[in-house]
């Protein structure tokens, strides 16, 4: 019988990332019983096991809607119902007071509990159901809050532990292997609340474009991603060859970095502030074209204030960082 072409779609990028393990290793899977997760749940079954590797499905309970321990209950059921080899329920608490907005709160949340079970499991990775609609979105996000390159290279497909193998395939694809399947995906409320971001780009936004664009816009987004992850990874080891050869006991070298191009300098600066104590949240770029001003305009400033807090000070022809 012929494999229908959308669980071939999920299946294939799952083979690809368990070839790399071995007859033995454990491999996890986050799955919420959404669509996307519980396909690649199905698939990891299927793939893994031909391999002899030992599937552990993973679900997280954040708390935060009504209901949330009987539908973890529910996905940890079908979970073992399609034969993965051991089921785990982790409940997190999500700080929604941290100032970062909930789908953050919980996204970080999620990764800590999920880093704790590969170390409990001794888990050779951990794989994630996000997909090129994921992807696009995520691009659409950066774009729209002008968050530079880093943010539009969008999603890794692979950090740590973690493994996103469908970040090729259709959101569509995946819904409809779980209808060809059998299996219930849970249809998450949160996913149609339009107060989320994501949610009106998912379901206003992206549609738009499609229909006055043309088809393949999410698509376009996610090629986009991948090309700019290698261009930013590039800079990101030119940067770093750069800070070495400026880095002195002191502080950086004002005179080399400065003769540097600004796409490598202020990776520099970047990375110095963060190095120094500032937290990633509050560095912006406007901190650190202000620093690089120190740099390339220098007129004898006193000092740049950041966040941490730390100031910037250009002194005998270095750049040093230090807490007021």
């Amino acid at each position: 019988m012929t494999l229908h072409p959308s669980i071939a779609a999920v299946r294939l990028p799952v083979r690809h990332a368990l070839s790399v393990l071995a007859p033995g290793d454990v491999v996890a899977v986050a799955c919420s019983g959404g669509a996307d997760s519980l396909a690649l749940a199905s698939a990891t079954v299927f793939e893994g096991h031909k391999r002899a590797l030992r599937v552990v499905g993973v679900t997280v309970d954040h708390g935060l809607q009504p209901g949330s321990g009987a539908q973890a209950e529910r996905v940890v059921a079908q979970l073992a119902a399609m034969g993965v080899d051991e089921t785990l329920t982790a409940r997190v608490q999500v700080d929604t007071a941290a100032g970062t907005g909930p789908e953050a709160a919980a996204r970080e949340a999620r990764y800590a509990v999920l880093e704790q079970v590969a170390e409990h499991l001794s888990a050779r990775a951990v794989l994630l159901g996000h997909t090129l609609d994921d992807q696009a979105e995520t691009v659409l996000l950066g774009l729209a809050r002008g968050s530079g390159g880093r943010s539009l290279q969008g999603m890794r497909r692979g950090f740590g532990v973690f493994v996103r193998p469908l970040l090729d395939v259709r959101r569509d694809d995946t819904v409809t292997a779980c209808r060809v399947e059998g299996l219930d995906a849970w249809d998450d409320p949160h996913n149609h609340d339009p107060g989320y971001t994501r949610v009106r780009v998912r379901e206003r936004v992206l549609p738009v474009l499609e229909s006055e664009l043309g088809p393949g816009v999410a698509a376009a987004l996610a090629r986009t991603a991948d090309q700019l992850r290698e261009d930013t990874a590039l800079l990101d080891d030119l940067a770093s060859a750069a800070l070495e050869r400026v880095r002195r006991d002191l502080g950086l070298d004002a005179g080399i970095l400065a003769a540097e191009p600004p796409a490598i300098r202020h990776r520099v600066v970047h990375r110095a502030v963060l190095d120094a104590g500032a937290p990633a949240s509050e560095l912006t770029r406007d901190h650190v074209l202000s620093v690089d001003a120190l740099l390339t305009r220098w007129r004898g400033q006193k000092w740049i204030d950041l966040p941490g807090p730390l100031r910037a000070v250009r002194r005998d022809g270095t750049l040093a960082f230090e807490r007021p």
